[in-house]
């Protein structure tokens, strides 16, 4: 029998998209619509590089209870990805701000999908949660999901995570709902916050080096000695990860990230061999994080089968050629270049709001 388009339609999965304006909120929407979703994106605003693919996109600010009713209203699944969130320049100093406005998010967000009767709901936690303590040498032992506790996590927006995980656990318990929580560890890649201050140290130091690359001036600033250490996982991981632990049947957190760590130095070097453009590091005073962070994927492959695929190299060159691209664009526009290069060349920390 043909299948009427309206009928089509009506068969489809309708899922929700919160955060749909942001880095993998944006990329998780694209890859849903390929997969035949009909998708709702909500964000307060619009994707900034690309036109959303998402069959509706409403701007609302979910820190509203009637906004999260509304954004909810008729789907059959939430990818819960909306938050105030960004690199250790901005999350380091927003300690009030961010708690205040991902709590908000969360606990509406999650208790309008009960009420819609949401059939499965995913939450996008972040290797933030777990705790400072196992985090204070370069050298640091991979992380696993267990280690979240006992519980001291780097920040406030570590300190929310932890706590809409826990909500989830208990809306599954208490309301049968069917929750999946993620852990990120770093996830990068293009179209994503790449200056201003929100954006991560890999689009931070491609930016850098494309910009020493452009005007012949070698030196680029990192924050610390350089020495901290990180791993880094591509978005077209990160978004597979997210499907595919969404049609699992495990509930319980689960890390997404890679497992290969590197420092900042090194990450630098990758970065400049791809950029085929020589450095040289200056290291100045800023906010650093954690020591060093890991992620431990043994669960990750027992449970999903599968584990992150695209290696550093691959993705930072992806990256590096997207943002070498923009800074060429804002360095041609420029109508004061010495102004614009300063910009470009400078990762900004944010004030405090109380100060």
């Amino acid at each position: 029998m043909r299948i009427r388009p309206h009928d089509y339609f009506m068969s489809q999965k309708k899922v929700l998209v919160t955060g749909a304006g942001g880095f993998i909120g944006h990329h998780l929407v694209t890859e849903l619509k390929k997969k035949g979703y009909w998708v709702r994106g909500v964000d307060w605003k619009y994707p900034e590089f690309q036109q959303s693919a998402a069959d509706e996109f409403e701007l609302l600010d979910l820190r509203r209870w009637d906004n999260c009713l509304q954004a909810t209203r008729g789907v059959d699944e939430v990818y819960a990805l909306a938050a105030d969130m960004g690199g250790m320049g901005f999350i380091s100093c927003h300690h009030s701000e961010i708690l205040h406005n991902n709590s908000l998010i969360n606990i509406h967000t999650l208790e309008a999908a009960r009420i819609q009767n949401v059939e499965r709901y995913f939450y996008t936690s972040s290797a933030c949660i777990y705790p400072e303590y196992k985090q204070t040498d370069t050298n640091v032992t991979p992380l696993k999901e267990s280690d979240a506790y006992p519980a001291m996590p780097q920040d406030a927006y570590g300190w929310e995570k932890l706590i809409a995980e826990h909500l989830c656990t208990h809306y599954r318990e208490d309301y049968g709902m069917n929750t999946h929580i993620v852990r990120f560890h770093n996830i990068f890649g293009p179209n994503g916050t790449w200056i201003g201050g929100r954006e991560k140290a890999p689009a931070a130091l491609c930016r850098k080096i494309a910009v020493a690359k452009l005007t012949e001036n070698p030196v680029i600033d990192i924050w610390g000695d350089g020495e901290q250490t990180r791993s880094f996982c591509y978005i077209d991981d990160c978004v597979k990860g997210i499907y595919k632990l969404m049609q699992s049947d495990y509930y319980k957190p689960l890390n997404l990230g890679q497992d290969r760590m590197v420092s900042i130095n090194q990450l630098a070097d990758i970065i400049a061999t791809i950029a085929d453009y020589p450095i040289e590091k200056k290291h100045i005073a800023g906010p650093e994080g954690v020591r060093g962070r890991n992620s431990d994927n043994t669960l990750l492959r027992d449970i999903l089968k599968w584990e992150p695929e695209i290696s550093l190299e691959d993705g930072l060159a992806r990256t590096y050629s997207w943002i070498e691209g923009l800074v060429k664009e804002r360095l041609a526009s420029a109508p004061d270049k010495k102004q614009v290069i300063e910009e470009l060349k400078t990762s900004k920390i944010f004030s405090a709001p109380c100060k």
